[in-house]
């Protein structure tokens, strides 16, 4: 057995973190319109639109597919915006599926400096799946300093997606 957390685990952990902030902001839309300029958006609504947005475009170039333009990513309503990382996990777990060694596979990115252009395809993988945790931690603590506090629960440690 080695020892190590799965990317099919790490699915699940973002899964679970996406249904929360989905259920979370169904039960306070007033929210998404809080001013935030974490990852460059104006508010809430565009910060949820960058997360599952980065999700959906890194599987498709992980998958072969066509990248979805920055500008056709749905600006709203929450449900078109949940739709992107709901997409993303079908085909994340499609790519799951398939042969272990292609996760080695070098994964070149034209639009980053030189020496690090060529990564595996699990490092792009790893980074589709942190890059929404970390930015979901910087929203719950937005949401608290706007007196608007969550019960977001994001570490991993507290996920049931791994027992």
């Amino acid at each position: 057995m080695s020892v190590g957390i799965s990317l099919a685990e790490l699915l699940s952990w973002d899964d679970e973190t996406s249904a929360f902030w989905y259920k979370h902001f169904q039960a306070n839309p007033a929210q998404l319109e809080l001013p935030c300029d974490i990852g460059g958006s104006k508010n809430v609504r565009d910060l949820v639109r960058h997360n599952w947005g980065v999700e959906l475009r890194w599987v498709e170039r992980l998958a072969g597919l066509p990248v979805t333009p920055r500008e056709a990513l749905p600006e709203g309503p929450l449900d078109a915006l949940y739709d992107m990382h709901l997409k993303t996990a079908v085909i994340f777990r499609e790519l799951l599926a398939g042969p272990d060694e292609s996760w080695e596979q070098p994964f070149k990115i034209d639009w980053i400096p030189s020496f690090e252009q060529t990564v595996t395809r699990r490092k792009v993988a790893g980074h589709l799946l942190f890059h929404g945790q970390r930015h979901w931690a910087q929203l719950a603590t937005l949401l608290r300093a706007a007196g608007a506090p969550s019960t977001f629960r994001g570490d991993l440690l507290l996920s049931q997606a791994l027992e």
